[in-house]
């Protein structure tokens, strides 16, 4: 039975259910043991948890993909219509095709900000709402607070 205790309070521990110290639980075998330990054990699916993650990094990863690739197209294209504006015989004709080269590129990569920062948004959100069906307070011991890195990305 000790063996046993100490085990979940190991678990425990380590998920923070009991603080900094299971001194008290190791020395004093019995039932109190078992009554403390069982207050504070929460029923939390790991599993659950890892599936929630490996979905959203799933989603994440193809956002952001998707975003590199906009990003590129933006400057491929904007790289071929400077070059053919400067290949113009006016100076008013190359100011313009300049000008309408820059205003598509730069909404080119504002559009692919704008997808990136939707579908980040969207994987948090829906890992979040993942978490709250793996049980107890399966957020604290997840990374969600982490998501702010990931919004920074497509600034």
């Amino acid at each position: 039975m000790n063996a046993l205790a100490a085990t979940a309070v190991g678990i425990i521990g380590f998920f923070g259910g009991l603080g900094s110290t299971t001194h008290g639980l190791l020395e004093h075998g019995g039932a109190s043991d078992d009554r403390h330990a069982a207050t504070s054990t929460v029923s939390v699916s790991i599993s659950c948890i890892s599936s929630a993650v490996a979905a959203r990094e799933q989603t994440l990863g193809t956002a952001i993909s998707t975003f590199n690739q906009s990003v590129n197209t933006a400057y491929s294209t904007r790289a071929t219509a400077l070059a053919n504006a400067y290949a113009a015989t006016s100076t008013s004709a190359i100011r313009a095709s300049v000008k309408t080269s820059w205003a598509s590129f730069s909404a080119g990569v504002k559009l692919a900000r704008k997808t990136w920062n939707t579908a980040q948004k969207g994987a948090w959100s829906t890992f979040q709402t993942a978490v709250k069906a793996c049980g107890g307070n399966a957020s604290a011991i997840s990374d969600a607070s982490n998501a702010s890195l990931d919004a920074g990305l497509g600034q």
